[in-house]
């Protein structure tokens, strides 16, 4: 898995580089006998900073310890390690099923939430391009009619992905564009539907309440839909992005996460921390900008990539 290197940026440290430079720079005290007390709490102020947030990173520390007790932890790459599966077992507790849910039947339907600015609408097109490099049938419907441009933008990312589109009128009425593009779905024997939303910000009730209206009037048309209701966040924000998760998980049931704008060199803890804040597995890793940027989400990948050298 690679995680997100802007071009032309100047080269960050990996999260591992920082961890090596202040947690571990008394090798010898590792050598002789584990892990310090001093390296433990640097290890700890390094994952607060990455946004593990406090629960996880807490428990990492520990993990970490444990296993220096235990005598596991005698060398940089053993204390590498004993993160890193520290890490990927975090991401593999409680709901961790990164698969997509489909269908039994007819379309496919796949709800993506978000507030503006999370990558929403590029993540659909490269959505519907991974689905139509797998053969299948793809329709997008714009059902974000409040942002000005939106339907036309997201109107261009379908036609690039060579998949079918259904928008309504800017200020329209959300539900019913969510209504007609799995009507037409199901007309068209399409193989997936995916259907956005308004860039709803979290702390706007009157919009969350709009989103259910959304959620209620997709299964209202398609009994069992939508199969996947994910939520995009955007990578970058820390700690935010564990309070529009929780907000939009109370609001409509969230079946998975997609984390874009991922630098792995700063934030990528949030991936961890946001997956055991709402109990929902990450299923998309967002890695740069092209088309073909979009990597289904695995455990251990991530977890090796978060901890490698930079």
């Amino acid at each position: 898995m690679r995680l997100l290197r802007k071009s032309g940026d100047v080269p960050k440290r990996s999260l591992w580089e920082k961890i090596k430079d202040v947690a571990l720079t008394d090798v010898a005290v590792i050598v002789r006998g584990g892990v310090s007390a001093g390296s433990l709490e640097k290890l700890e102020e390094m994952l607060l900073e990455a946004d593990f947030g406090v629960p996880t990173t807490l428990r990492l520390v520990a993990d970490v310890e444990r296993a220096a007790q235990r005598g596991f932890v005698k060398t940089q790459d053993e204390f590498r390690e004993a993160l890193r599966q520290g890490v990927e077992g975090a991401l593999r507790t409680g709901n961790s099923d990164a698969t997509l849910r489909t269908a039994a039947s007819g379309p496919t339907v796949i709800l993506v939430i978000g507030v503006n600015g999370a990558g929403k609408t590029t993540f659909i097109g490269k959505l519907a391009a991974r689905y139509r490099r797998e053969g299948k049938r793809v329709l997008v419907g714009a059902g974000d009619t409040f942002r000005a441009g939106a339907i036309d933008q997201l109107k261009v990312w379908a036609e690039r992905a060579e998949a079918e589109f259904v928008g309504g009128k800017p200020g329209g009425d959300p539900a019913a564009v969510a209504f007609d593009a799995i009507d037409a779905a199901i007309k068209r024997e399409v193989d997936v539907a995916i259907i956005d939303t308004a860039g709803r910000l979290h702390s706007n009730d009157d919009l969350m309440t709009e989103l259910k209206k959304v959620a209620r009037v997709v299964a209202k048309r398609l009994p069992d839909a939508p199969h996947e209701t994910l939520l995009v966040l955007d990578g970058t924000i820390g700690q935010n992005a564990i309070s529009q998760a929780k907000t939009f998980s109370n609001a409509v049931p969230v079946t998975g996460i997609v984390v874009t704008k991922l630098d792995g060199t700063a934030r990528g803890g949030v991936v961890v921390a946001v997956h055991e804040a709402i109990d929902v597995p990450v299923k998309f890793v967002g890695t740069g900008e092209g088309v073909d940027d979009l990597d289904p989400f695995d455990a251990a990948d991530f977890s090796a990539a978060l901890l490698a050298d930079g």
